[in-house]
């Protein structure tokens, strides 16, 4: 008799939900995919705000995650109350954003930056390259491929003390 697992919830947070965040999301589920824990979890990304709320990935992003083989899946949205309940690891791209999900409710150490699992960093924030051109978008595919595989083995270890009950 098998019993129904709840899946591992992880966030990507950025400040808008068009640029960085779902660029990470898709990143990161194709990692999943490769790794075997896609069906364990659920991903999802959302913004500090809301501005953008229902729309599309920033086209250059979409541009730049196709050129590296990726999906670019996502609409916009800010983050919501639920949040801080629902999910299991709140995955942010530079430090205001884990200030700002901490201020709003999400326990501390449920809160990690991006490029905290890329060992061959030069800082830890993922700049946003939204006021720039597209080497910006380019140059943030590389940091956030950097920093997955990392990022896939944290999520692996925690499916796995959630399945021992620890």
């Amino acid at each position: 008799m098998s019993r129904t697992r709840e899946p591992y919830r992880i966030i990507f947070i950025c400040t808008g939900n068009i640029c960085r965040s779902p660029a990470a999301e898709n990143i990161f589920r194709e990692h999943a995919r490769r790794a075997g824990i896609l069906g364990e979890i659920e991903v999802d990304s959302a913004g500090t705000g809301d501005w953008h709320e229902g729309d599309d990935p920033d086209h250059r992003s979409v541009h730049a995650l196709r050129e590296a083989g990726y999906a670019a899946d996502g609409t916009a949205r800010g983050l919501r109350d639920r949040d801080f309940l629902h999910h299991d690891l709140f995955v942010c791209m530079d430090g205001s954003h884990v200030r700002d999900v901490v201020a709003r409710g999400a326990p501390r150490e449920r809160v990690v930056l991006m490029r905290a699992f890329d060992p061959a960093r030069a800082h830890d924030d993922v700049p946003d390259p939204y006021y720039g051109g597209r080497e910006g978008f380019t140059e943030m595919i590389v940091m956030l491929e950097a920093a997955v595989d990392g990022l896939v083995e944290r999520v692996r270890g925690e499916i796995a003390r959630k399945r021992g009950g620890a």
